[in-house]
């Protein structure tokens, strides 16, 4: 449990001085987060994260000889209260789900805006796992694959509820909140389903609420890949 009203102690690894120094310039505007230390490399992360045990690291994925996913396992052992956020600009659906896989708490691309980050940053504190829209699609995909036995990588990703393995799981959902779990399964954001669905968005954020609750998810990530499971299991999936 992080104690009440402190600062959320954070670890930077990125390769990039530039990046590392807007990293840092961004995150100095929060009072609730506190950059206590950065590193270049998988080497210094580890042992960063062993001397100073952050409460979240953000890790890039493109760090010199080793990636970021492939040094997961020993940022864990090094600092194993610390959730990791990758934050990259790697798109590829393996990276996504190999960081899951390995430990990941989230994965957000280098395109996301600051207050997002900041939010992520807590969401992730509180065990929530974050994905940045533009890689739901692919979670999903990833998630598939594994149905097909292509692909053991995303299955730790999102756990499915047991409501999934009911005869029919979205039973519970209304027309319009079957319609909405569709979108999300697609990536689409809150303003593109209001927009495709010629809705206010505000009715969005209401649907996705409800949807949440009725199925017991924490997050849209589970919802998409809760539709994905039920899409797989239907006869005509």
């Amino acid at each position: 449990m992080h104690p009440p009203n402190t600062p959320i102690r954070l670890l930077v690894v990125d390769d990039h001085t530039l990046m590392r120094r807007g990293l840092l310039a961004l995150l100095a505007q929060y009072d609730d987060l506190q950059v206590v230390g950065e590193a270049a490399d998988a080497g210094a992360a580890q042992r960063a994260a062993a001397a100073l045990q952050p409460d979240v690291i953000l890790l890039d994925n493109h760090l010199p000889g080793v990636r970021g996913v492939d040094a997961l396992p020993g940022l864990r052992e090094a600092a194993p209260r610390a959730r990791v956020l990758m934050l990259t600009v790697s798109e590829d659906e393996q990276d996504l789900s190999a960081a899951l896989q390995r430990g990941a708490q989230g994965y957000l691309l280098k395109t996301v805006d600051g207050d997002v980050l900041a939010q992520s940053i807590r969401r992730t504190l509180r065990g929530e796992s974050v994905v940045s829209p533009e890689m739901t699609s692919k979670l999903v995909l990833a998630f598939q694959a594994v149905h097909h036995g292509s692909l053991g990588a995303a299955a730790a990703a999102a756990p499915v509820p047991a409501t999934a393995e009911a005869a029919d799981p979205l039973a519970a959902l209304s027309p319009r909140e079957q319609q909405i779990l569709g979108q999300i399964a697609r990536g689409a954001s809150n303003k593109e389903i209001a927009r495709t669905l010629n809705i206010a968005e505000t009715t969005v954020k209401i649907h996705v609420q409800h949807i949440l609750r009725k199925l017991k998810l924490a997050s849209r990530v589970q919802a998409a890949v809760f539709h994905a499971d039920c899409q797989a299991r239907s006869p005509a999936g």
